[in-house]
């Protein structure tokens, strides 16, 4: 069963601070130049705990990890970050424009904190490889700073939306506005986020009762739901406590007793978003590959042919109507290069099989697979992960094409992802790449089909579109 909790959130106090200030993206989607941005917003921005700066000099006593957690300490004792007063619930929508499209869509779910299971235990799934950098990581960061700044996101089944009927009630003719938030901000993207703090006990027992059958998918947040796993299994042993101590089927939580975990450790601050729900987003994560000695790209494309139909891409028209221009200013060049890129997803998109673009210095080509040569390459894997355009992509094409497997890649380094293909495009133009692969997003039944099913996809398969912000709610386990 799927145990969810409330919990006394640390949540920063607004007559403190200006909310948009301090607030972040997730850790592992703030680049150099948005860890600067951050850094001089706000004295009080959270990525100094979540990701702050190495500097030289650093010891075991004095480092990244030691440094987050004095600031939190500190941001505690001087009241910039407040415990709440009782035990909630967080309703949390956001609101967003889907990206390259003028559509508005909305995002709902809550916070809570989630129990932590092991994958064997059949309640929680993951759908992605991870990288063990990136857990030895949060695990130090986790021990120092005795907290968790950031949610993991977790996928739920419910057609009868339960929940949001609970947390949102009926919408009237302001939308959720009816029940105003007690938080609203906006973020660099232009997501509006919204939370609602929920501390009415029969509340908050009603959707605990209503989430305790329910099977939990990761969308985002891999690494740090296995490091909390891990984090959980080494203190259940330290204390003698059993991590998942059974619960009578027919225990009813009376309203003056809201659950609460064995330990701190045993649980970790999640957004819980109904997949049954309207305004799941989910983006494509190029691929782009860089440091090959001797790359041919018509070489490349001459191996690729035993498994794909392979179209060169050529918009001879759409070029010729920009060559009438004297002279390309490099803004010009820009727009056009990015022009061409839309165009090439806009067909992308409109192909019904598993296919992708091999963009190269020497041309743009549509991949689309031959099943039966697919099928005898991937004959090891079930057929549902056969037709995943991200498998084929790395199986056949990283793997058996350029000799990049997944220890390769992971000691090597030699592939960025990227949500822009207009940037992954560029870096091939720019001579700073050898070849970038754009592809199609995972839908989400084929992710929930994956999951549940015990399977896991290649490492950065998804991009689900607007992040979670950290910075919302702190769960302090001290």
């Amino acid at each position: 069963m799927a145990r969810i909790y409330p919990f006394r959130a640390l949540r920063y106090d607004p007559a403190r601070v200006n909310m948009e200030d301090v607030v972040t993206q997730p850790y592992d989607k703030i680049s150099p130049a948005m860890q600067e941005r951050y850094y001089a917003a706000s004295p009080y921005n959270l990525v100094r705990v979540i990701l702050g700066k190495h500097l030289p000099g650093d010891t075991e006593e004095e480092n990244v990890y030691t440094r987050a957690a004095a600031t939190l300490k500190e941001w505690r004792k001087d009241h910039i970050l407040a415990e709440e007063a009782e035990p909630a619930l967080y309703g949390y929508s956001q609101t967003y424009t889907v990206p390259h499209s003028g559509e508005v869509r909305e995002r709902r779910g809550f916070i809570a904190l989630g129990h932590l299971y092991d994958y064997a235990d059949k309640v929680v799934y993951r759908h992605e490889q991870t990288f063990p950098k990136h857990k030895s990581d949060r695990m130090s960061l986790f021990k120092a700073t005795r907290a968790y700044c950031e949610q993991i996101y977790m996928l739920y089944s419910d057609p009868a939306f339960t929940a949001e009927k609970l947390i949102f009630g009926a919408r009237g003719p302001n939308g959720f506005d009816d029940n105003p938030a007690d938080l609203a901000i906006t973020d660099e993207y232009g997501v509006v986020h919204k939370v609602w703090r929920l501390t009415d006990p029969n509340l908050i027992n009603l959707i605990v009762t209503a989430m305790a059958d329910k099977k939990l998918i990761i969308a985002d947040g891999h690494h740090r739901y296995e490091t909390s796993v891990a984090y959980a299994k080494e203190r259940s042993a330290q204390l003698k406590l059993p991590l998942n101590q059974p619960r009578d089927e027919d225990e009813k939580v009376s309203p003056g007793n809201l659950p609460v975990p064995a330990f701190p450790e045993a649980a970790m601050m999640m957004t819980f978003v109904n997949m049954d729900a309207p305004g799941i987003t989910i983006l494509p994560t190029h691929r782009v590959v860089h440091g090959l000695e001797g790359f041919s790209s018509p070489d490349f494309i001459t191996r690729a042919s035993a498994y794909f139909d392979i179209k060169e891409i050529d918009y001879t028209r759409f070029r010729h109507s920009l060559g009438s221009l004297p002279i390309l200013s490099e803004e010009q060049a820009r727009q056009r290069q990015d022009n061409t890129v839309q165009m090439m997803i806009a067909d992308l998109n409109s192909v019904s099989a598993t296919a992708f673009i091999a963009v190269t210095i020497d041309g743009n080509y549509l991949l689309t697979a031959k099943p039966e040569a697919m099928d005898e390459a991937l004959r090891d894997l079930p057929a549902r992960q056969r037709q995943l355009d991200v498998v084929q992509l790395h199986r056949v094409v990283l793997d058996k094409l350029l000799g990049l497997d997944q220890e390769t890649i992971t000691r090597l380094g030699n592939v960025q992802y990227l949500r822009e293909a207009d940037e992954a495009a560029a870096l091939v133009t720019n001579g700073e790449a050898n070849i970038a692969f754009l592809i199609k997003p995972i839908t989400l039944e084929q992710l929930k089909d994956v999951s549940l099913a015990g399977d896991v996809m290649p490492q950065k398969s998804t991009d689900f579109y607007p992040k979670l912000l950290s910075g919302l709610a702190i769960y302090a386990l001290d």
